[in-house]
């Protein structure tokens, strides 16, 4: 199984994010779950990566051309995909996943969670999607969704398209629970 992670890259976030990011990488790779994930060097996708590496697990990375070029990429991950754009990057990390786990993150982070849940909205990717709400850090988010139930901008059926849980832990449990789910979303995506 390949999971797909989404997680910030910024090296300026409070401590315990990174430890989150490690604990994830080990349980990973001690899961015998393959990685894919942005091919970052810093921020909770260096720490995940650096976890899953010195553990022996499989991990790609798949960086566009200009991030590798500015020097953002993980050197220790030699399977590094180098795409074009930003877009290309989704296209390849969503090709190849088995499953979706969001960590917290910056904008880009959540711009990958969002195409994920209405990728699977669609019926266009049928893996589960798992929220690592560390901290809390997913919780106004949450609110957000849940608003636009509420005013009918999305269904409620759709809360079952992803998974909110708050420690790596349960992560690999969700994981190993949820298998590819033959919903058809797209069937009730219609309002």
């Amino acid at each position: 199984m390949t999971i797909c992670i989404f997680a910030a890259s910024s090296s300026r976030i409070d401590k315990e994010y990174g430890v989150i990011a490690a604990r994830l990488g080990t349980l990973l790779a001690k899961s015998g779950m393959a990685v894919v994930y942005g091919g970052g060097g810093i921020g909770l996708m260096g720490k995940l990566a650096d976890a899953v590496l010195a553990e022996g697990g499989k991990i790609t990375g798949v960086i566009p051309a200009f991030m590798k070029e500015e020097g953002w990429g993980h050197n220790g991950v030699k399977d590094m995909i180098i795409t074009g754009d930003m877009s290309e990057r989704k296209k390849q990390m969503f090709s190849m996943a088995d499953a979706v786990v969001a960590m917290p993150g910056g904008i880009g982070t959540l711009e990958e969670l969002t195409e994920a849940i209405t990728l699977k909205q669609l019926s266009l990717f049928y893996g589960p999607i798992i929220i690592l709400n560390t901290k809390g850090y997913y919780d106004s988010l949450i609110r957000f969704i849940d608003n636009m139930i509420e005013n009918n901008f999305m269904r409620c059926e759709h809360k079952g398209i992803w998974q909110i849980v708050k420690t790596p832990e349960e992560v690999i449990i969700a994981l190993s629970k949820n298998a590819r789910d033959n919903e058809q979303w797209r069937k009730i995506a219609k309002i």
